[in-house]
């Protein structure tokens, strides 16, 4: 029994804007159909190609809109662990060991929110020998502060496998892939 080869048509290409900014993530066909449309342009292919009965073309990992567009509202990122990971390299944002779970640095206790700036990565020692202090009644100190990373950035890290190509348009890049 053979496996099931994945389809290039399943396979994702970065949308830019006019001023090469992301947008989105699409699927190959979504950028094909587009590019046939002649709405976008290739900027980067990938390593396959898509096929029709008359017409072949290189699949597409970065496409540019040739016109302007209304950007989309800018919501921030979803707050959930694998992001926070991602975000935060999976390394505890205090000792810098390996991360396996996560902490408010204002504890909820105390009054922290549950959001961006108040959540890092950090091992189980370290959560629980802070355990409900206040930042500056602790020794614990962060190697880096917490930040809302972008949308696009979080949805191409926990991305596997994402194109080196991607790098150059996606600003807030993280430092690793979940």
């Amino acid at each position: 029994m053979t496996a099931a080869v994945p389809s290039v048509l399943s396979e994702r290409a970065l949308l830019l804007d006019v001023g090469y900014r992301p947008l989105s993530i699409v699927s190959v066909r979504r950028a094909v159909l587009l590019l046939v449309s002649e709405k976008a342009d290739v900027l980067h292919e990938g390593e396959h190609s898509v096929r029709s009965e008359r017409i072949r073309i290189n699949a597409p990992s970065v496409i540019r809109l040739r016109y302007q567009v209304a950007a989309p509202y800018r919501r921030r990122a979803p707050l959930h662990r694998k992001a926070v990971f991602a975000r935060d390299g999976s390394l505890c944002q205090y000792c810098g060991r390996p991360a396996d779970c996560i902490d408010h640095v204002y504890p909820r206790s105390k009054g922290g929110e549950h959001e961006w700036e108040n959540v890092v990565a950090c091992c189980r020692s370290c959560n629980a020998a802070k355990g409900d202090t206040l930042p500056e009644n602790s020794r614990f100190k962060l190697k880096s502060s917490p930040y809302a990373p972008e949308p696009i950035a979080i949805a191409a890290a926990l991305r596997r496998g994402t194109p080196t190509e991607w790098d150059t348009y996606i600003i807030n890049k993280l430092p690793l892939s979940a």
